[in-house]
């Protein structure tokens, strides 16, 4: 009787982390609508997350995306560090506007650093191609239920 109540609390136990962990993930990801395509995106909320941003996939679905989130707007500078796919970047304004954008951005292309002509709050980047396949311009809107906003 006791191993077995032991097992139901390990089980209990497990339950709960497997739904903690469950609930984090999914709030770091929202599926929104970019081009007039949908779009899973996933967010980099904090520095680490920032840094490390798409470094080291090998490979992304052309109907995923990853959103920088920044405290402020600024001229936010990216580089393919350790990025292994080429990317589309797009720099977008508070209000989730495309302000700027680097396309076809090539693994090779580091050392250079990728800066707007004018200050972003979030960076978009997507795998290469997907500006050209879906006319994202300057003023292209990214469409989410509620842009996630964090502090410094």
């Amino acid at each position: 009787m006791k191993r077995g109540f032991i097992a139901l609390l390990v089980l209990l136990a497990l339950l709960a982390v497997a739904g903690f962990f469950r609930t984090h993930q999914e709030a770091r990801f929202e599926t929104g609508t970019f081009g007039g395509v949908s779009l899973k995106v996933e967010f980099a909320r904090t520095e680490a997350e920032r840094e490390l941003g798409l470094g080291g996939r090998l490979s992304l679905p052309s109907d995923y995306g990853m959103l920088f989130i920044f405290p402020r707007d600024d001229f936010y500078g990216f580089w393919m560090k350790d990025t292994l796919i080429p990317l589309d970047i797009f720099w977008l304004d508070d209000k989730g506007q495309v302000i700027f954008m680097a396309e076809e951005v090539a693994t090779s292309s580091y050392p250079t650093v990728f800066k707007p002509n004018t200050r972003a709050r979030y960076v978009l980047e997507t795998a290469a191609g997907f500006a050209k396949a879906h006319a994202i311009a300057t003023g292209t809107p990214l469409l989410l239920q509620s842009f996630p906003s964090v502090s410094e």
